[in-house]
């Protein structure tokens, strides 16, 4: 008889659970006592023995650094290629997919960070994320790749006690509570620092549970001396403790190469004064040209300048100063403390263009105002980046003009323009890989409508599902990417017809300035991280395809494709390995060739035919492009290997007869 079967079921979970409660209150006391002896929830029993002075003796060199138990693998893992997965068109989900340039991507960020990797390397000139804060809440969802078993954690962590059991806090404060978070967070930034250009800039949204780590591992993946700026950003509400008033946030600001980086063109006017009052100050005579205005000063021949007893921003002169029709009459010398000689002597040295100043700015023009003859340097500048915003609003009043206010905590709108406008240029890239609500997307095209830019967006979300309490999913929204989309087309719509509204009642003259509605992109693709098109060994018979499936289609694509495979899915996956050409390229059908020949970016050819003849080698190697790559089926040869040596070097002869370069030539 087994002895223990009179035993109630759920006992033992009872005395596992009273145990592990007993640990937590153990560890509550510990960390009150002590509290450099737990950390991330678990008891560091070194530093306990420190406590005591029970130090341990060891040879290795001590150095300053950032780590917690999975860092290794996280390091590792965004060095890993990403095998067997691509991205798929979604043309049902796009909006103006023939002409739009924008790209919404549903997957998880890292996998997709990957697989821009290549096309998109150097090419984003910035990026704004609002990561998940770690508030202790659940509230990130993110694959864990770095998944450590118990034991293997265990044994990097190194507490454990003689029952082999962990130390840890079963709430916030438990075991890699602090760590899954670095984890998730460390290789998807060291993947993002790739895709930035030399210039280029992350903005990264965070607050005080994470702040601190987060700009520890910024240190080690974008270089220390490579932060910008952490700003203080004001919170749209204030959250009351029993004794703070929390009222800001963070945003954290890193160049890829701070000697590289350049603000955006977000410019303002500054009217300075050409003169000092310092009396160390030298005073150089400078010659001013014929030409320059003179606003508020009556034509005529002036023998000195109005002097103000007791000042020492005097000018003196030593010819008489013409003015006629309200410019200066002939060149004239004069004397003073010049706030910037060199400035103006270059300015006038360059016949009075727009100069690039020594410390800021372009000089645009320098005038006088009055009889004093004080010259008004007028300087165009860019915007800077402030180290505090008070000007953080309601986000959600922006989903409510759209009626779609079903999104917890969406970003102000106008705080993410003003970024965009202050780090980026009019045709940047803009990528955003925790895009939400779709925040950035609907800035930039708002920017885009307000300042005639053609800025391009990538919004890459995880398909979180809503929560079936929750009023998005009521109305019908399944995941998060579905109010991403659904935004950005309300918006987009929106933002156009405000746009015509104002186009169509400016005159010739405004409308110079303006966005033509009809040039504004309000479009966007949409992919998906799928398994890759290209049939692998284990591919032979994918789990859950029906043999019917499998026979619906010609054996050579059987062959080669998998399953539900289109030969726009699997164009698009050649182009995700090419380092020089991105999602947004032309491409075109050669249906003169065959009714599988695509030519991508006038550089890329895609060949998908099933047979290939002369008659086709003839007509690719004639075309009139750089062809960069061409793409070819090594099944379209059969077993013919010599009809593919000969075809590889006719298209070789061929086009460098015609355009004098080597080719690649790959096969699928």
């Amino acid at each position: 008889m087994n002895k223990f079967e009179k035993v109630p079921e759920g006992v033992f979970n009872k005395v596992e659970h009273n145990k592990q409660e007993f640990i937590n209150k153990f560890i509550d006391d510990l960390e009150g006592l002590f509290p450099e002896t737990v950390k991330d929830g678990i008891v560091d029993f070194q530093a306990l023995l420190d406590r005591f002075g029970e130090y341990e003796e060891s040879n290795k060199i001590e150095k300053y650094n950032m780590t917690w138990v999975g860092k290794r693998q996280a390091i590792k893992e965004a060095d890993k290629d990403i095998v067997g997965r691509t991205l798929k068109y979604v043309e049902e989900d796009s909006k103006n997919p023939e002409t739009t340039e924008n790209i919404y991507i549903e997957g998880d960020n890292l996998e997709v960070l990957k697989l821009l990797r290549q096309s998109y390397y150097g090419k984003i000139k910035m990026i704004y994320i609002d990561p998940p804060y770690n508030t202790g809440k659940g509230e990130f969802v993110y694959k864990d790749y770095f998944t450590l078993s118990k034991e293997i954690y265990d044994k990097l962590s190194g507490n454990v006690d003689k029952y082999g059991e962990r130390l840890v806090k079963s709430n916030k404060d438990s075991g890699r509570y602090h760590s899954n978070w670095l984890n998730m967070m460390y290789p998807r930034l060291k993947v993002a620092r790739d895709l930035l250009t030399d210039d280029g800039v992350i903005f990264i949204s965070i607050d005080d549970n994470e702040v601190h780590n987060l700009r520890k591992i910024c240190d080690e993946i974008f270089g220390e001396e490579n932060l910008l700026l952490q700003q203080t950003i004001n919170k749209s509400s204030q959250i009351a403790t029993e004794f703070t008033v929390n009222m800001h946030e963070y945003i954290l600001v890193y160049c890829k190469n701070i000697v590289q980086f350049e603000l955006g063109n977000d410019y303002k006017y500054t009217i300075s004064r050409g003169t000092v009052g310092n009396e160390d100050q030298t005073t150089p005579k400078i010659k001013f040209p014929k030409g320059l205005s003179c606003y508020g000063i009556k034509d005529g021949i002036y023998k000195e300048t109005r002097k103000i007893e007791g000042s020492k921003e005097n000018i003196y002169n030593y010819d008489n100063i013409v003015v006629k029709n309200g410019k200066l009459g002939k060149d004239v010398v004069l004397q003073a403390r010049w706030r910037s000689s060199n400035d103006m002597r270059n300015f006038f040295d360059n016949n009075c263009k727009p100069t690039r100043a020594k410390i800021n700015g372009v000089i645009e023009e320098i005038y006088f105002e009055n009889d004093r003859f004080v010259p008004q340097i007028k300087k165009r500048i860019k915007k800077k980046i402030n180290s505090v915003n008070f000007n953080n609003k309601r986000g959600s009043k922006y989903l409510e003009e759209l009626e779609l206010n079903i999104f917890d905590n969406p970003k102000d709108m106008e705080v993410i323009k003003k970024i965009i406008r202050r780090s980026s240029y009019k045709d940047s890239i803009i990528l955003d890989f925790f895009s939400g609500s779709a925040t950035t997307a609907h800035a930039v095209m708002d920017l885009n409508a307000e300042d005639g830019g053609n800025r391009k967006y990538i919004m890459v979300q995880l398909p979180e599902p809503t929560d079936e309490k929750s009023e998005a999913h009521k109305a019908g929204y399944k995941n998060i990417c579905e109010i991403g989309k659904e935004r950005i087309r309300r918006a987009g719509d929106k933002i156009k017809e405000e746009l015509k509204e104002k186009y169509n009642s400016a005159n010739e003259e405004e409308r110079k300035s303006m966005k033509n509605p009809e040039d504004l992109d309000i479009g966007f693709k949409v992919f998906k991280v799928e398994d890759t098109n290209l049939k692998r060994i284990k591919d032979t018979v994918k789990e859950g395809i029906s043999m019917e499936e499998h026979k619906a289609i010609s054996p050579k694509d059987n062959k080669d494709f998998n399953p539900h495979f289109t030969d726009i899915d699997v164009v698009y996956e050649m182009m995700l390995k090419r380092q020089d050409i991105d999602l947004n390229e032309e491409i075109i059908l050669l249906d003169d060739i065959g009714e599988r020949t695509y030519l991508v970016g006038y550089t890329m050819l895609i060949c998908l035919e099933e047979e290939v003849t002369e008659e086709m080698v003839e007509k690719i190697g004639s075309l009139d492009v750089d062809l960069s790559w061409i793409i070819m089926r090594d099944s379209a040869f059969g077993n013919n290997i010599n009809l593919k040596l000969n075809t590889v070097n006719k298209l070789r002869t061929i086009v460098k007869e015609n355009h004098r370069k080597e080719q690649k030539i790959y096969w699928i």
